[in-house]
């Protein structure tokens, strides 16, 4: 993938972090956002620069990394990171994984995330509504134009089972809901410039909360951040691509599809709608 040009947004740690690396190891040029800066950058008010340790990571890789700071709550610091990737007149891979829904499930003590709607905090319809969807269409938006003057492209919004099935929390899944209702919508548009919009379920992914938290999920069938990573690399590479677009897709079920082993040398198992029907 030596020529194909991506930006990961909230590339800081998780499921982005690791799309980032597996896209850097197969020798992609990577533009990733996030607001974790080094101190030095910080106070030097730099827009790039350190990551939270990603670009020490990335030295190893064949890929070129390039970091943008970027809180996805502000239009504005959204449209310089577009611009900025327009001004190098190529993107082949926008993948939209920027999303602070996680943040602060336990405030004062209290576990607020599995409450029932009505008792649930409106910063959390805010941070998954007005901040990780609304960074999904204006970056697709800004940066749609981009890939279809090549007549070629693929959006990608990292999605999950939640969109179909109730998965403890309302505002969650109405935004997964969304996030794959988008992708669908951005696919029939597209169809005619030759551009590919999906939207991709991962499994349970090992990312630093999930391990912080290991006692509680059985890890058995989990996946690395870096599988997901690769499974787009092969979504890329597959001749039958447009045959795919505007679908929900299952980050494992195209793992046996294109025979991609995780990092561990496992090859996860796809979860099903009948693992979340029956639970």
């Amino acid at each position: 993938m030596e020529d194909v040009v991506a930006l990961v947004t909230g590339a800081s740690r998780g499921v982005g972090r690791g799309v980032a690396l597996a896209l850097l190891a197969e020798g992609a040029t990577v533009h990733v956002t996030g607001r974790t800066r080094s101190e030095a950058d910080a106070s030097a008010g730099k827009r790039a620069g350190s990551l939270d340790g990603l670009e020490l990571e990335a030295a190893t890789l064949p890929g070129r990394l390039i970091i943008h700071h970027c809180d996805h709550s502000n239009d504005t610091e959204n449209e310089r990171v577009a611009e900025e990737i327009r001004a190098g007149n190529r993107l082949d891979i926008l993948v939209n994984n920027a999303w602070p829904g996680y943040e602060n499930m336990v405030e004062d003590g209290d576990f607020t995330w599995p409450r029932a709607f009505w008792e649930q905090p409106l910063w959390r319809w805010d941070a998954m509504m007005g901040t990780a969807l609304r960074a999904a269409f204006l970056m697709s938006r800004a940066l749609a134009p981009v890939m279809i003057q090549a007549q070629r492209g693929l959006i990608v919004n990292i999605s999950f089972w939640a969109a179909q099935f109730y998965d403890g929390n309302a505002i969650y899944g109405t935004a997964k809901a969304a996030a794959d209702k988008m992708a669908a919508d951005f696919a029939h548009d597209l169809r005619p410039h030759h551009v590919a919009a999906v939207a991709l379920y991962p499994g349970l992914v090992r990312t630093e909360a999930v391990m912080q938290n290991a006692e509680y999920f059985d890890l058995s069938n989990s996946e690395s951040p870096q599988f997901i990573g690769h499974v787009i690399a092969g979504l890329w590479r597959d001749p039958a691509l447009m045959s795919k677009s505007g679908k929900v897709l299952v980050a494992a079920e195209l793992g046996q599809e294109y025979d991609i082993t995780d990092v561990n040398g496992y090859k996860p198992v796809p979860l099903t709608a009948a693992d979340f029907a029956k639970s």
